[in-house]
């Protein structure tokens, strides 16, 4: 779901590298999509470890 607001961040000269890196290696339009895929990501990691490991088996 696209998004109409921005918000502007003062990047250090590391921080900037490091995302160009994810925005070119994703394949992304701008360092802001960089910054949210990594959002995205580690809130996923971090429900994925809240929720604990899948059964590999049936639960019964």
């Amino acid at each position: 779901m696209p998004h109409n607001q921005t918000v502007g961040l003062q990047l250090d000269p590391d921080t900037e590298r490091l995302l160009e890196a994810i925005r070119q290696q994703q394949g992304l339009d701008s360092l802001d999509q960089a910054a949210e895929f990594l959002a995205r990501r580690r809130m996923r990691r971090a429900a994925r470890k809240a929720a604990g490991p899948r059964a590999m088996y049936p639960v019964r």
